[in-house]
């Protein structure tokens, strides 16, 4: 579609993206526009030749006669089957010829309507949410389709120069746990050749207190052993456990981790869930518009916080782009959907910017969808 006023080329039939004119509304000043036009040139006609005027005279002499021969026989029976209103406030009365195309751009507005009318878009987006737990940590995630899960890469990996750091901390502990068990051995032979007296009744309760405060920290230690044991292979979908807004607990049944962003995919077939639906491709996310994050911030499941749509912003290290918001994004809401007021997902909350209030980002829908093109689609 081309803008009659700018040029402007566009799919959107009613109003032009450019320069704002609603095309009927510009049809019917042009139509009005001709007609004055012709009262002109009527009126400068008078000043010409009486044959000038006699012949407009006759020509609209013989339009008017045919006009009514053709229409005013028929007016009656017209009249009776056809009711002409008035089109409502806000909307576009379409000519003849537009109709069709009036319809297919009702079918996709250029501004998104709700997902649903009957209840609130909210309410359905946080029940197409999930809480992702794994060994090390909890996260979020939402359904983008039936049976797919997205959610944040670094929810269901666990970043590598972590792991080295934990995996020194627990042999540093294994080693020092290893020393006081040595110590309190020497402190027993020595305990076995005192004599009865003070000295022998003190180490025995330094003994005590010592074998009290290793005993507490043995089953940490055996715990974080655990858990290093999971962290050094690599996860399996059975690790990540989903759990729905209804309280229900699953294992997933696929991972698939993205090289180049921090997203992960995870399926559950279990069911025929329900999801966040992508916006119209010609509805944009606008400086000001009002968007909610929905996710489990310290274990608080199932947390919305609003904001406003703060802009793009583009990571100069990799060019990777963003979008800013300052509805809250605390850490348990990575991987949760961020989305508009009529409940499409906008992104996937990613992280915050550190020492900082109100600016939080996430990754947009659309680079899900083209991570995970040859699954999603």
């Amino acid at each position: 579609m081309r803008c009659p006023k700018c040029e402007h080329v566009q799919k959107n039939a009613v109003e032009c993206e450019a320069c704002g004119v609603i095309f009927a509304k510009y049809r019917k000043v042009q139509e009005r526009k001709k007609v004055e036009d012709a009262r002109q040139a009527e009126k400068a006609g008078k000043f010409g030749t009486g044959m000038k005027i006699l012949q407009v005279i006759a020509l609209v002499v013989v339009v008017a006669a045919t006009t009514y021969y053709f229409t005013g026989a028929r007016q009656q029976e017209t009249t009776s089957q056809v009711a002409v209103e008035s089109p409502p406030l806000g909307t576009v009365e379409s000519q003849p010829e537009q109709k069709q195309v009036t319809k297919t751009v009702a079918q996709a507005p250029t501004r998104p309507q709700p997902a649903m009318n009957n209840q609130n878009v909210v309410e359905r987006a946080k029940n197409s949410t999930v809480s992702i737990e794994t060994p090390w940590g909890t996260g979020s995630g939402f359904f983008v389709n039936k049976n797919y899960i997205v959610t944040n890469r670094h929810v269901v990996e666990f970043d590598e120069n972590k792991l080295a750091d934990f995996k020194n901390r627990v042999e540093t502990n294994r080693r020092l746990i290893e020393l006081e068990q040595q110590k309190i051995a020497e402190m027993k032979h020595t305990l076995r050749q005192l004599p009865k007296g003070p000295s022998r009744s003190q180490l025995v309760i330094i003994i005590a207190k010592r074998e009290e405060e290793l005993n507490r920290i043995l089953p940490q230690f055996q715990e974080e052993e655990s858990r290093l044991d999971l962290l050094d292979r690599r996860v399996q979908p059975s690790d990540i456990k989903i759990i729905l807004a209804d309280g229900s607990e699953h294992v997933a049944n696929y991972l698939l981790v993205s090289e180049t962003s921090d997203l992960a995919l995870l399926s559950l077939f279990s069911g025929d869930w329900t999801y966040i639906e992508r916006p119209p491709r010609t509805a944009g996310l606008h400086q000001g518009d009002k968007v909610y994050t929905i996710g489990s911030p310290v274990g608080l499941r199932f947390t919305v916080t609003a904001g406003i749509f703060s802009g793009y912003r583009q990571q100069e290290s990799d060019g990777q782009v963003y979008l800013q918001t300052d509805a809250a994004i605390n850490p348990g809401n990575s991987g949760g959907p961020l989305i508009d007021e009529n409940g499409y997902a906008r992104g996937v909350n990613t992280m915050i910017l550190r020492d900082t209030q109100g600016i939080g980002f996430a990754i947009p829908i659309e680079k899900v969808f083209e991570e995970f093109s040859s699954t999603l689609y």
